[in-house]
């Protein structure tokens, strides 16, 4: 086992979408998070595993706890989950109210990595950032910001996270 390692387990959401030029419509291909590592210059021990490709909106109870089994399933402490924006505050607190011991770190994105004006690469770093700094526990990190998994909310009005003050 490698103490320092970071598993990023991708769900799918935004962060992968791909644009269909003839149809208007997004899809899923394959995940670009090899790409945005590499873009991004990592050197970070990760490994990456792709747990599912779908909308969040499309995400189950059954989906959730896949992620909350590989979740505890894996060898490494630190975690990071990309995951689509509208359900992502309750992938969080599932895992919040079933996880110990790990660092855990949701993130995703707005606007696709394929539209090149994507934040996923922002999101994605400050994640990579706050998953070796913080100590155990599961959050959820968007625009810059990192939330508890149980006092964040997605403020759909203006697309963007925000604190709350819930347990």
């Amino acid at each position: 086992m490698h103490p320092h390692r970071i598993r990023i387990l991708i769900t799918g959401g935004t962060f992968d979408k791909e644009y269909n030029e003839l149809t208007g419509e997004l899809f899923f291909q394959q995940t670009h998070l090899s790409d945005m590592l590499r873009l991004g210059r990592c050197r970070l021990d990760v490994t990456v595993e792709t747990l599912m490709m779908i909308d969040s909106l499309q995400m189950t109870d059954a989906h959730r706890q896949a992620i909350l089994e590989r979740c505890t399933a894996a060898a490494e402490q630190r975690i990071v989950i990309t995951h689509g924006t509208d359900t992502m505050e309750r992938t969080a607190r599932v895992l919040g109210k079933h996880l110990s011991g790990k660092t855990i770190v949701l993130t995703g994105a707005m606007v696709p990595y394929t539209f090149g004006s994507s934040d996923g690469m922002f999101n994605l770093g400050t994640a990579l950032a706050f998953v070796q700094t913080l100590a155990p526990g599961v959050y959820v990190a968007m625009n810059g910001r990192c939330f508890p998994w149980n006092r964040v909310r997605k403020n759909r009005d203006q697309g963007v996270f925000e604190a709350i003050n819930e347990s």
